[in-house]
This record gives structure tokens, sequence and C-alpha cells, in this order.
């Protein structure tokens, strides 16, 4: 159970230290960073799509109800073709994204504290702030829709060094009890 947990620790560590680097690049170069996701997943979704039409006129001989080749090929070129044309539109997804994930972190980690709390451990409290400051972040990002890139990246920033503080604290409490 204690290896799990530290495993569990490390693994936050390496996730909000990649927030951290991506809040950084989004702070530094904001258009440049939502111009380059959106054109290279533009080009994915249109190179998927070209496979699929392709795939579905090299299997045409082989009548098949369930093949949605063609249909998934236009449709992820149309998707790719917008994504291209439309960032800004990219740009409000990934701030939903990023913001529910989050709510998603801080809610496991306000679970985590009142967890330690009945467990009398050490620094429940500590975890509980930065729980609640987390959620704080991440509700503003997901609800907060002229939220700016650079805001986002200040925050995605904030987040990660809280969870990394945080899940530091959670790994010295593995060492004192397990």
């Amino acid at each position: 159970m204690g290896k799990f947990l530290k495993k569990s620790g490390w693994i936050s560590i390496i996730e909000s230290v990649i927030f951290a680097i991506l809040g950084i690049i989004l702070i530094n170069k904001p258009e440049e960073t939502v111009k380059f996701v959106a054109i290279t997943l533009g080009v994915i979704f249109i190179a998927i799509g070209i496979y699929k039409i392709i795939n579905y006129f090299m299997t045409k001989g082989k009548l098949d109800l369930y093949n949605f080749d063609l249909a998934y090929g236009i449709i992820a070129i149309i998707i790719g073709i917008v994504m291209m044309t439309c960032s800004n539109m990219l740009g409000n997804f990934f701030r939903i994204i990023v913001g529910i994930w989050i709510i998603y972190s801080a809610i496991i980690r306000i679970s985590l504290a009142i967890k330690f709390k009945n467990l009398d451990l050490n620094g429940w409290l500590c975890g509980l702030i930065f729980a609640l400051i987390m959620l704080a972040c991440g509700i503003y990002i997901t609800l907060n829709s002229g939220a700016i890139v650079i805001t986002i990246g200040f925050m995605i920033v904030t987040y990660a060094i809280i969870d990394i503080v945080e899940s530091i604290i959670f790994m010295m409490n593995l060492k004192e009890n397990f």
C-alpha cells in the first residue's frame, strides 16, 4: 500500500511539473502556443481523415455495413480544417478542459485532506487549504470565458506549484506512517 501511494505521489509531481512547463510556455508565448496546437491538431485530423478515405476506397470491394471510414474521414478533415482556422475556439476548449482537470484534482485533494484529518495525520489543514485554492483556480479557469491565455498560464503554474507542495507533504506523511 505504501509503495502504491508513494508512486501516486511521484506521478502527481511529474504531472504538475508538466503543467508548470505548459503554463510557463502559455505565459511567454500565448498566441503562438494556441496557434501551434491548433495547426498541429488540425494536421493530425486531416491526415487521419485522408487515411480513412483511402482505406474506404481500398476496401470498397468488400461490402461491409459497418464500414464508416468514408464518413469518418470526411468529418475528420472538416474538424481539422476548423481547428486550423478557428484557433480561438481551441483556446476556449483547452481552457475548459484544464479547468475541469484542476477541479477534479482539487476534489481528490480535499477528500485526501479529510481522510488525513480523520486519521489524525499532520499536514491535513495545509493540504485542505491548498486544495481549496486549487478548486478556486479551476472554477475560475472553467467559468471565466474572458480569461486570456496568459491568465490561464499563471493559473496552471499556480496549480502546479500547489500540487507539488501538497504531493511532497503527502509523501512525507507516508514516510511517517507507513
